[in-house]
Order: structure tokens, then sequence, then C-alpha cells
């Protein structure tokens, strides 16, 4: 996965089961590495750990901070 392409796909994580969103979070962190940003990678999981936690909050703005993050390595 190219970074646009895990941009659109973490743009898309926005509704559905915890667990189904658990393996998303699980896909994109493997894309981070993947590309070698395991900055990233880590700032999914601190948005998984939100997520477990229920501060909705927390868990979109680590998303937002990866997004745009891979638009500066596009």
């Amino acid at each position: 996965m190219n970074p646009s392409q895990l941009m659109a796909y973490l743009h898309a994580i926005d509704i559905g089961e915890l667990g189904s969103i658990e393996s998303k979070l699980a896909e994109a962190k493997r894309a981070c590495v993947d590309l070698k940003e395991g900055g990233l990678a880590d700032a999914l999981d601190e948005a998984e750990r939100a997520l477990h936690q229920a501060d909705l909050r927390t868990y979109r703005k680590r998303v937002e901070t990866v997004i745009a993050r891979l638009g500066h390595i596009k």
C-alpha cells in the first residue's frame, strides 16, 4: 500500500464494529511498517488504545496525525 492508498484507507475507518476497526488498524500499522514509518505505526497503536478506552477524541486525533504525516511522504 503506498502512502496515498493508506491515507484513503485510514479516512474510511470511521464506522463499524470494534473488531472490524481493530483489524483495519492492524492492517494500516503493517502498511506503515512496510513503508519504514515505525513512528506512524506507534501512533496507530496509541489510537487503538484510545479506542479501547472510549476516548474517541484521542483516537481521531492520532489517526488524523498519521494521515497528515503520510501526506508529507507522498
